[in-house]
C-alpha cells in the first residue's frame, strides 16, 4: 500500500525540521563541545567569551525545532512515536537530561559568584553539550537499522548500543562540532581575532566528521542493507552533494576565504543533505522494512491539521527566528552594549552637581521589601477569592 500524498508531505516537513534542528541546535551544542575543549581558564578565556556571545541570544530559541519535531512525530505518526519513546526511552531520557543540565549550567555559570561554582556550572554546560548529541545519534542509529520493534515491551538495549548506533552517536557529536566551528569562524572574523583558532578546529572537525560518516556508511551495508542500497541508489546524488560541500568548506578554510554567505551556506548544505538523504533512503518506511509510512500515518484529517500548524509556524515563528538571527549576526543582542550604557548612565548621574549620591541598599532592606510585597500579594489573592465566593 502506497502512502497518501498528505503523509508524504508531512514526512517531508518532518525531515526539513530535523535538518533545521541539526543546523541551528547542532551549532549550539557544538559550541558547548568547543567550550569543553578550550583548555584552562586563561588559555580558554577568549574562545569561551566568543562562544558565549554567539550562543546567548539564540540557545533557548533553537529548541523550538526539537519541540516541533516531537509534536509532528506524535500527531502525524503515532505508532512510530510510541515505539521510539518506549524502545529508546533510555537514550532519549539521557539526551533530555543533557538538554536540561546544559541549560542550567549555561545560565548559572554567568551568575555564580564563587570561582568553584563557575567552574562546576561551566563543566556541566560543556559535558551536557557532549552527552546530548551522542545519545540523540544512538537513537537515530537504532531507527536506521530497523532494530526498533513496532510494539516494544520496554527499553531495547541492543537497538541503541549496536555498532551502527554508537558510530552514529559519535557522528552527531563530530557534526555538531563541525558546523559550530564553521559558524564561529565567521563570528571571530567580525571581531577581528580567533579566526585562525576556529578555522583550524573546523578543519579538524570536518575531517573527523567525514571519516566517521564513511565508517558509518560502511557499517550500514551489513546492519541496514535496505537503507544502504537506497543511499547508493536513489539517494546517491544527495550523498555526493554532501561530500562535495564538505570538501568545498575545507578548501575555503584552507584558502582563508571566509565569505559569510558562501561559507555558512556550504557548511549547511553539507549537513542538511545528509538528513535529506537519510529520509529518502528510508522511504517508504518509518522503520526500515517493519513499519511503512502508510501503516504508521495518522488519519487524513490529522495530517491536514499538520499543514495548518506548519503554515502558522511559517507565518509566526519563521519571521521571529529571522529577526532573532538578524540581530544576533549584527551583534545587537550581546550584553556588552547594555552594560556600557548602564555604566555611562551611572557616571552621568554622579556627575550632576548638587545631587547627593544614592545610598546603597542593604541586604536586610531588600529582604524586608520582598517580604512586604509577598504579604501584599497574598492578601490581594485572598481578597479576590473572597469577593468571588460572595458573588
Amino acid at each position: 500500500m502506497h502512502p497518501s500524498p498528505e503523509a508524504i508531505a508531512v514526512g517531508v516537513i518532518l525531515i526539513v525540521v530535523i535538518a533545521a534542528y541539526a543546523l541551528f541546535g547542532g551549532a549550539d551544542l557544538g559550541g558547548g563541545i568547543w567550550d569543553l575543549l578550550a583548555g584552562g581558564a586563561d588559555r580558554g578565556a577568549a574562545p569561551r567569551e566568543l562562544i558565549d556571545e554567539s550562543i546567548t541570544p539564540v540557545w533557548e530559541g533553537n529548541h523550538v525545532w526539537l519541540v516541533f519535531i516531537l509534536v509532528l512525530l506524535w500527531t502525524a505518526f503515532p505508532p512510530a512515536f510510541a515505539a521510539i519513546m518506549t524502545a529508546l526511552f533510555v537514550p532519549l531520557s539521557l539526551s533530555a537530561l543533557g538538554i536540561v543540565l546544559r541549560g542550567v549550567g549555561f545560565a548559572f555559570r554567568h551568575t555564580a559568584q564563587r570561582l568553584h561554582m563557575r567552574r562546576f556550572t561551566g563543566a556541566t554546560f560543556a559535558a551536557a553539550s557532549l552527552i546530548t548529541p551522542f545519545f540523540m545519534g544512538t537513537a537515530v542509529g537504532a531507527v536506521v537499522t530497523g532494530q526498533v520493534p513496532v510494539h516494544p515491551a520496554g527499553n531495547v538495549l541492543a537497538a541503541w548500543t549496536s555498532p551502527t548506533a554508537i558510530l552514529t552517536g559519535f557522528l552527531f557529536v563530530a557534526a555538531c562540532a563541525y558546523i559550530s566551528a564553521v559558524y564561529l569562524v565567521l563570528e571571530a572574523r567580525q571581531i577581528g581575532h580567533l579566526t585562525r583558532y576556529f578555522s583550524l578546529r573546523a578543519t579538524v572537525a570536518g575531517v573527523v566528521t567525514g571519516a566517521l560518516a564513511g565508517a558509518t556508511f560502511a557499517e550500514l551495508s551489513t546492519s541496514a542493507p535496505y537503507v544502504y542500497h537506497r543511499l547508493t541508489g536513489i539517494a546517491l546524488p544527495l550523498v555526493a552533494i554532501s561530500i562535495a560541500a564538505g570538501i568545498a568548506v575545507l578548501g575555503m578554510l584552507w584558502l582563508r576565504w571566509h565569505h559569510g554567505v558562501f561559507l555558512r551556506a556550504t557548511a549547511a548544505i553539507a549537513v542538511a543533505t545528509v538528513v535529506f538523504g537519510w529520509g529518502l533512503a528510508q522511504y517508504p518506511y518509518l522503520f526500515p522494512t517493519s513499519l511503512s509510512l502508510a501503516a504508521g500515518s495518522a488519519p487524513t484529517g490529522s495530517l491536514v491539521a499538520e499543514f495548518v500548524v506548519a503554515g502558522l509556524a511559517v507565518l509566526l515563528v519563521a519571521p521571529a527566528f529571522a529577526l532573532l538571527y538578524f540581530l544576533q549576526q549584527r551583534r545587537l543582542l550581546t550584553a556588552h552594549d547594555s552594560e556600557t550604557d548602564l555604566r555611562l548612565a551611572a557616571q552621568l548621574e554622579a556627575a550632576v552637581p548638587g545631587r547627593p549620591a544614592a545610598a546603597p541598599v542593604s541586604a536586610g532592606t531588600q529582604k524586608t521589601t520582598a517580604l512586604v510585597l509577598a504579604v501584599l500579594a497574598i492578601k490581594a489573592i485572598k481578597d479576590a477569592f473572597s469577593s468571588s465566593r460572595r458573588q
